[in-house]
């Protein structure tokens, strides 16, 4: 990962980007990065005068608002991960770039709009599960119990489309790395899977997103095209830390899709209405593959209550739904509500199934095999293969304390029917509380307690308990 980033700086410094680029001032910064850093200076010194204004930031300093096209954004951040509610698969269409970086702000200002940034993140836990590797699951992210982790550092190349502008078409891209223990959460089947699916590597390297954005103004209010590799669109979380409002994951979020390869375009009909439909090769799998089938996703968004209320459906991936690695068929319903300055709710509903599973319960002659890396179900005696549905529900319940603080309260319900998600056929709840404090906008602490409890088998500590409790926390260190 040093080597990766000395080498993108060292390029970023021979091509000193493109004129275009330098000259562009269209991603003004609101991060609470001054900008303050003389150019004559070293970098190093750049570097660290950039951290010393955001965390001992003048009190003088301040931003203009930028021009931004619909409803306000809902949310402040900080302290939350963004001022929109998630919706995947699309820039914000009609929101500016208000992002600048500690990085880029040593090397130009943050006057480009092609940008590297990325994030240290590790982690603790100290749980009631203490059999070993893989003793907490099915929690999430912190896989192995007792332990301090490397959880993820990553690092980002990219450049947003300016989707703010409605008089001619645009273009952005990504490039995502991540290093840690969380790969094995991202990885997709024929991208570097050996790391997981082979050799069960504790760490390992994913490049969790690559893709380019094709924005249209002249599609009713815009249309964003996105091509490459790209988060599953829906759910409240995602797989990087600085996109969570806690360190660990929900249930729900652990066992459902991570990512697709394909295309998505995303339409944006009027202020309330946004309008979603993809083709990809299926989920967590390069279409390379031979578990890679044609597989489409829906969704559509709207919008109410001045930006404050929102209901996201999802058909997030539909085929056949035949069994192979990780071709779950997941639908979705989210919705984001507002309560008031300080208090926002998000709660989603989700079903998925896999067609034709096999049966792993034992209780079958000449049982079909399993995918490597793939689970299979507890089917009834004498199936080789079964229908294996799972239903859930979350909710997050959030407190602004200030702009440097928050409480995250997570309540979950998820019900395994065949246990072909989980490894076990039980029901589970899940009950978490978090606190999240910034220390400028560039490093975040988030303690929390988690409970969690399976009823009809023993789903944790490795099969032998029902019950387990978590305390934990992790800091994100950004650049």
């Amino acid at each position: 990962m040093v080597r990766l980033l000395f080498a993108v700086f060292a390029f970023f410094f021979v091509t000193n980007l493109s004129a275009q680029d330098l000259t562009d001032s269209t991603s003004p910064s609101s991060s609470g990065v001054v900008q303050s850093a003389s150019s004559s200076k070293p970098f190093f010194s750049r570097l660290i005068a950039a951290y010393r204004d955001d965390w001992f930031p003048s009190p003088t300093s301040t931003s203009a608002s930028p021009e931004r096209r619909g409803f306000s954004a809902p949310l402040d951040s900080p302290p939350f991960p963004s001022t929109d509610y998630s919706v995947g698969g699309t820039p914000v269409i009609g929101a500016p770039d208000t992002q600048s970086y500690i990085l880029m702000q040593a090397i130009n200002e943050n006057r480009s709009r092609t940008k590297i940034y990325g994030w240290f993140n590790g982690g603790f836990n100290i749980s009631t599960s203490n059999k070993g590797d893989g003793a907490n699951s099915p929690a999430a992210y912190y896989y192995n119990p007792n332990r301090v982790t490397p959880d993820q550092q990553v690092l980002y190349i990219e450049r947003l489309p300016n989707t703010v502008q409605t008089d001619h078409v645009d273009y952005g891209f990504r490039l995502a790395t991540l290093y840690g223990q969380d790969y094995r959460y991202t990885t997709s089947k024929g991208i570097f899977s050996q790391q997981l699916l082979a050799r069960n590597h504790e760490y390992g390297f994913d490049p969790v997103m690559f893709y380019v954005d094709f924005y249209v103004p002249h599609v009713a209010k815009g249309m964003n095209v996105r091509i490459g590799r790209y988060i599953s669109l829906p759910d409240i979380e995602a797989q990087l830390a600085p996109n969570n409002y806690t360190y660990s994951h929900s249930l729900l979020y652990t066992i459902d899709p991570y990512t697709q390869t394909g295309l998505v375009a995303s339409v944006k009909l009027s202020d309330h209405w946004l309008l979603q439909a993809g083709f990809s090769g299926g989920n967590d799998v390069a279409p390379w593959t031979k578990d890679a089938t044609p597989t489409g996703t829906f969704c559509a968004n709207y919008t109410w209550g001045k930006g404050g209320d929102a209901l996201y459906a999802c058909a997030n991936s539909f085929n056949k739904g035949k069994y192979a690695y990780n071709n779950v068929q997941p639908y979705y319903l989210t919705w984001y509500h507002k309560i008031n300055a300080k208090w926002h709710t998000d709660t989603e509903f989700w079903y998925m199934y896999e067609r034709d599973v096999p049966n792993i319960a034992g209780n079958v002659a000449n049982p079909v095999p399993t995918e490597t890396g793939a689970n299979g179900a507890f089917c009834f005696a004498g199936k080789q293969t079964c229908f294996a549905p799972a239903d859930a529900v979350v909710n997050y319940l959030e407190d602004k304390i200030d702009s440097h603080n928050y409480i995250s309260i997570r309540n979950e319900f998820v019900d395994d029917i065949r246990g072909q998600r989980t490894g076990y056929a039980t029901k589970y709840t899940e009950h978490l509380i978090s606190y999240g404090h910034w220390i400028g906008s560039t490093v975040l602490f988030r303690p929390e307690l988690r409970l969690e409890h399976s009823y009809d088998r023993a789903a944790y500590d490795l099969g032998t308990k029902k019950t387990q409790f978590v305390v934990a926390g992790d800091i994100t260190y950004h650049f």
